[in-house]
């Protein structure tokens, strides 16, 4: 049994006055305690560290039209997919979705506390303008950059890098699957 502090025990011992219901009473809070403490962890995500590769990619049928975002969040020591995501998001830009998509994205990642993350877009103006080579002349765009330069604090090293569509497939497919549940809802 568990050695408890003696003023402790004292008030035990004047509330339950026998040994077996003392005994009894503290099994049961600490079983409950630890139950509630294991419902807790199995909800959150573990806390990988190292360095994951986010991939994102948002979309929109129309410019602007209906658009959703996708994000893959993967861990590259493991070769496994964390977690993946998709969404509608209503009609918005290509642009406006990118940005979206990476916000997203960036919530995903801090969950799982990387100490660096390598953010995949296949969006060449999201990228250069979120490192400084091109400016943003978007009025539209500044809370999307506010958003994420807030987010960026939560990660200790986090880098922006830009790949072709073709090595974001499976972020665009997030996008795609996304847009098709909404084509194929039914409209009352």
């Amino acid at each position: 049994m568990v050695k408890l502090p003696v003023t402790l025990e004292r008030k035990l011992h004047t509330v339950f006055p026998k040994v077996r219901e003392r005994e009894h009473f503290v099994a049961e809070v600490l079983s409950k305690a630890l139950e509630t403490r294991s419902s807790v962890e199995a909800e959150q995500p573990l806390a990988i560290g190292g360095t994951l590769h986010l991939f994102t990619d948002g979309g929109s049928r129309g410019n602007p039209g209906q658009a959703a975002v996708g994000c893959v969040l993967i861990d590259p020591l493991k070769s496994e997919i964390l977690r993946e995501y998709g969404e509608a998001i209503g009609i918005v830009t290509n642009n406006i979705a990118e940005y979206q998509a990476l916000i997203t994205g960036l919530k995903i990642a801090k969950e799982y506390c990387p100490n660096h993350l390598i953010c995949h877009l296949d969006s060449e103006l999201v990228v250069k303008q979120l490192s400084g080579e091109y400016r943003v002349k978007m009025v539209t765009f500044q809370p999307l950059i506010q958003e994420i330069t807030e987010l960026k604090a939560n990660f200790p090293h986090i880098s922006f890098v830009y790949v072709p569509r073709e090595q974001n497939k499976r972020a665009d497919a997030l996008v795609n699957k996304a847009l098709d549940e909404l084509k194929s809802a039914p409209v009352f």
